[in-house]
């Protein structure tokens, strides 16, 4: 069995380093990304525009949209834990739960991109944002995933001659 240097452990703690704050500069450029998709629809406001659901749902009270408002508010606070727990307590629990959470947003923001595109009006501006969204959202993945790799490396197969 081989046994890692000093100097392979600093290599592979200053790679998770890497990574770690890649992952929470992506996850800031998708939360930054999210707060200006929701700026762009709220634009005509500023215009004299008026803005509506396109859905055809008019809310009579803030009751009627309480429970979009809290799953908004879930939709950017779980970004924000998962930043908050990779610079204070990184392990392997915290990469399998985040590398989850990744997936789980991509999948969100797939679905949230096909809805724009469905939806009339289509406002290509926020098409256009929404992709952005979604890239991020893929090397969310794929650094979260680098991640794991690091911190449970696969094992290592063993020859059994047959």
């Amino acid at each position: 069995m081989a046994r890692t240097s000093h100097r392979d452990r600093n290599l592979q703690g200053l790679e998770v380093l890497r990574l770690t704050q890649q992952m929470m500069a992506l996850w800031i450029v998708f939360l930054l990304g999210l707060l200006f998709h929701t700026q762009l629809a709220l634009m005509p406001l500023f215009h004299g525009l008026g803005v509506f659901a396109p859905h055809g749902h008019v809310a009579a009270s803030m009751a009627d949209i309480e429970p979009v408002l809290w799953g908004m508010l879930a939709f950017f606070i779980l970004p924000l834990l998962a930043i908050l727990a990779m610079a204070l307590q990184p392990s392997r629990s915290v990469c399998y739960a985040h590398f989850g959470l990744t997936l789980v947003y991509t999948l969100l923001n797939l679905g949230h991109l096909t809805a724009d595109l469905v939806i009339p009006p289509v406002a290509w501006y926020q098409i256009v944002l929404m992709v952005l969204l979604v890239g991020v959202g893929l090397l969310l993945n794929y650094t979260a995933y680098a991640w794991i790799r690091l911190y449970a490396p696969p094992r290592p197969r063993h020859f059994s001659p047959t």
